[in-house]
């Protein structure tokens, strides 16, 4: 049986700013539908990924804005995405050199924390 995580809600305050933002990182725009009033549903995909994120008016969400900090994505190139990032008017900061990989983080306008990790080659050992 497969699992496959391809929903996650990013809780935020002003709609309109957080899909600004995710356009600018990059995210595409999948829906933005008001199916009737009271409610609004915006979903967003990073480039190359089959999970998306979703945020908008009338969702059930038991979390804060700026209260979701454990959404983790794997990038090719960390520096390269600092660098795109921070083109793209994104304060994040620089990269932070682990053994177990290479990180950057950066937050939206509400505050949520997004982690990117630049996974470190294998070697054939099985050990990084």
């Amino acid at each position: 049986m497969e699992w496959r995580i391809e929903l996650i809600f990013v809780p935020v305050t002003d709609v309109d700013r957080a899909k600004e933002f995710y356009e600018r990182v990059g995210f595409h725009l999948d829906y933005d539908q008001v199916p009737y009033e009271g409610l609004r549903f915006v979903q967003m995909t990073p480039p190359g990924s089959a999970c998306s994120i979703a945020f908008g008016v009338g969702l059930s969400i038991d979390l804060e804005p700026g209260r979701q900090n454990t959404i983790q994505v794997v990038v090719p190139d960390a520096d390269e995405a600092l660098a795109h990032l921070r083109e793209v008017g994104v304060e994040a900061e620089g990269v932070d050199e682990q053994a177990w990989g290479r990180f950057v983080t950066f937050r939206d306008p509400d505050g949520n924390r997004w982690t990117l990790q630049q996974i470190p080659a294998r070697t054939g050992s099985g050990e990084q």
